[in-house]
């Protein structure tokens, strides 16, 4: 490894977050006091229009806001009454949260492996997986729980295949990519739920923490709106809901949750929505001046065919991984390994089961993959800098 040069400037973010913030500048000071001087400070009518804005985006027909993505994801679990003796595939190469949410419910998440180069669910993995735990008789299949790691979709036509091939429900885990495409498609076209996060980091974040869920079922919207606010009664409960002649979140009709969204979110997330698109088209720019920069020095991302990525990280291959990160550190270059240890072999869930053969693609790349920095307001002078110090490093 080379010598550490000296970076052009003082410092570099990973993500630059407050970047965006300067950008967008009046615009969020307005919507936040607006908020605050209302004094709607939860579920105010701020909310509601996001919910609008949040399914004309993704292209679906209702949208539910709660307080983070890990809720986004149990929500449509306990709607569904998911719990012990179900089986959920989920990918192990991904954040906690996706099989956290699962095992909340008492069921048992299903590890299934990857894709080699877009690092998202194998279908052919997931279909085996399937066959196995049918063969064995102690896991009623239910849920598949898609992920669209890093900001690009799974592959949707070849998952909800198999999701009706064997009558299971399907959720997009879109947490890091809201806002993604295949074919000209959001997630939500081919899942029953498609479910994101808000949290700061995200390509649509907020300042705090928040999280949504998208579906075109009707019933299922009230479902899960009765369990992100305590379990109470909704329409679909009946007569004795419209005769109740109070708040129905006096009465309850299911065991719930407290997952409300804060009104001050919701305002800061509609400004960040009006430059959401754009944003998407800048993060993609950056994407490309990466893949022109580092080809045939690092692995460089793959997209699926017919993808567009919302480049929640951009995430790279190489050898050696751990020697270049502390090269590039010494150039004032930061880096994150997402993820270091797959969840099949956390303490957490080693005790869960994975589709036959185990999970080699997902054990492999987990010691190989790591992520540069990226953000829709990565100036071309920082990213140059970063792309020069990869090559540097490996040269």
């Amino acid at each position: 490894m080379n010598a550490p040069v000296t970076s052009p400037v003082k410092s570099i973010p990973f993500i630059d977050l407050l970047a965006q913030r300067r950008r967008l500048g009046e615009r969020i000071d307005q919507a936040v006091m607006a908020a605050v001087n209302a004094g709607q400070w939860i579920m105010g009518p701020q909310v509601a229009e996001l919910e609008r804005r949040l399914a004309a985006f993704g292209e679906s027909r209702f949208s539910l806001a709660c307080a983070n993505g890990t809720d986004a994801l149990a929500l449509p679990l306990m709607a569904w009454n998911i719990g012990p003796g179900d089986a959920v595939f989920c990918p192990s190469f991904t954040f906690t949260a996706t099989a956290e949410a699962i095992a909340w419910t008492g069921a048992s998440p299903v590890f299934v492996d990857i894709l080699p180069d877009t690092y998202n669910m194998s279908p052919q993995a997931l279909e085996a997986a399937i066959e196995a735990v049918m063969r064995d008789g102690d896991l009623e299949p239910r849920v598949i729980m898609a992920v669209d790691l890093f900001g690009q979709p799974a592959d949707y036509p070849a998952i909800s295949d198999l999701a009706r091939q064997y009558g299971l429900k399907l959720i997009a885990d879109s947490a890091q990519g809201f806002g993604c495409t295949l074919h000209g498609k959001h997630p939500a076209h081919w899942s029953d739920v498609a479910t994101t996060s808000f949290f700061p980091a995200k390509p649509l974040g907020c300042y705090g923490d928040g999280g949504a869920v998208l579906t075109d079922d009707e019933t299922l919207t009230e479902l899960m709106d009765s369990v992100r606010i305590h379990g109470k009664g909704v329409k679909c409960d009946g007569p004795l809901v419209a005769e109740f002649g109070h708040d129905p979140k006096y009465l309850t009709a299911r065991i719930g949750m407290n997952s409300r969204l804060d009104t001050i979110q919701a305002a800061i997330l509609l400004e960040k929505l009006n430059i959401f698109a754009d944003d998407i088209v800048r993060r993609n720019a950056a994407a490309d001046r990466y893949a022109a920069g580092l080809a045939g020095v690092v692995q460089t991302p793959k997209v699926i065919e017919g993808g567009v990525s919302t480049w929640a990280q951009y995430t790279v291959e190489a050898e050696n991984r751990d020697a270049l990160i502390h090269s590039l550190k010494g150039r004032n270059i930061p880096t994150a390994v997402y993820y270091p240890v797959p969840l099949h072999q956390q303490m957490a869930y080693r005790h869960f089961p994975t589709g036959p053969g185990g999970l080699p693609v997902t054990e492999a790349k987990a010691n190989r993959v790591f992520s540069l920095p990226i953000s829709a307001d990565l100036d071309p002078e920082t990213q140059d800098y970063v792309i020069e110090g990869v090559r540097a490093a490996l040269a």
